[in-house]
C-alpha cells in the first residue's frame, strides 16, 4: 500500500526533474543556435563584413527575416533557460537573482528582434560606406542589447557566488572574470567591431556551459 501511494509521487518528481533539464538545454541551446545562424548568414549575405558589421544588421534586406526569427527563437530559449535556472538553484546563494538577470537577457534578445538595426558601414550591399544613423528603432535594438548583456555580465557574478558555495572554485572564478572580457569587448568595440562580436559570443557560449553545467550535460568537477 505504501509502495502504491509513494509511486506517482516518484514519478512526478522524475517528470518534474526531467523538465527542469528541459528548460536548462533550451537555453543551453541558445548561444551556438544564434551564433551558429549568425555565421552561416555572415559568410553568405553579399556585403557583410565581420569586421565592419555586427551580426544585428543580418536583421535587415530581403533575408532579414531569417536573423529577426533568430533573435525571436533565442530570446524564447534563453527565457526557458532562466525558468530552469530557478528550478534548480533557487533558494541557494546567487539563486534568486541569477534567474531573473538571465530572464532580463533573454527579454532583450525579443526586443532586438522586434526592433532591429540600423544600416550603415556598407550593409545592406548598397548602403552608404559609413557609421549608422541612429533611428527610434535603432536606439531602442542597441538599449536592449546594451542592458541585456549588462544583466548577463551580473547574471554571471551571481553564477560565480553559485559556484562557490558548492565548492567549485575553477567555475566560480571563471564566471568572476568574464564579466570583466565581456565588458572590455564592448569597450574595444569602439576601435572594431569585431572586439564586440566576440565579447557578446563569449558571453552566450558562457552561458550555455553554465546552464549546460546545472543540467548535468557536461561533467561535474569540483576544482
Amino acid at each position: 500500500m505504501t509502495q502504491a501511494i509513494r509511486a506517482p509521487f516518484a514519478s512526478r518528481a522524475a517528470s518534474t526533474t526531467l523538465a527542469t533539464r528541459a528548460l536548462l538545454a533550451c537555453g543551453a541551446a541558445a548561444g551556438p543556435l544564434f551564433l551558429g545562424v549568425g555565421v552561416i548568414e555572415g559568410l553568405t549575405r553579399t556585403g557583410f563584413d565581420f569586421t565592419r558589421n555586427a551580426i544585428s544588421q543580418l536583421s535587415l534586406g530581403s533575408l532579414g527575416w531569417i536573423q529577426v526569427a533568430s533573435f525571436l527563437v533565442t530570446g524564447t530559449l534563453v527565457t526557458a533557460g532562466a525558468v530552469g535556472l530557478r528550478r534548480v538553484i533557487g533558494g541557494t546563494a546567487g539563486g534568486t537573482w541569477a534567474p531573473r538577470l538571465v530572464g532580463m537577457f533573454g527579454a532583450s534578445f525579443l526586443l532586438a528582434g522586434v526592433f532591429t538595426a540600423d544600416p550603415g558601414a556598407g550593409f545592406p550591399a548598397g548602403t552608404a560606406d559609413g557609421p549608422a544613423v541612429l533611428s527610434g528603432h535603432g536606439t531602442v535594438h542597441m538599449l536592449s542589447g546594451t542592458v541585456g548583456y549588462l544583466a548577463l555580465c551580473a547574471a554571471f557574478f551571481a553564477l560565480a557566488r553559485h559556484f562557490a558555495t558548492r565548492g567549485r572554485s575553477g567555475w566560480a572564478l571563471a564566471y568572476r572574470v568574464l564579466p570583466l572580457v565581456v565588458i572590455a569587448g564592448f569597450a574595444g568595440s569602439a576601435t572594431t567591431v569585431a572586439a564586440f562580436t566576440v565579447a557578446a559570443g563569449l558571453g552566450l557560449l558562457a552561458l550555455t556551459a553554465a546552464l549546460a553545467q546545472l543540467a548535468g550535460l557536461a561533467p561535474t568537477s569540483r576544482r
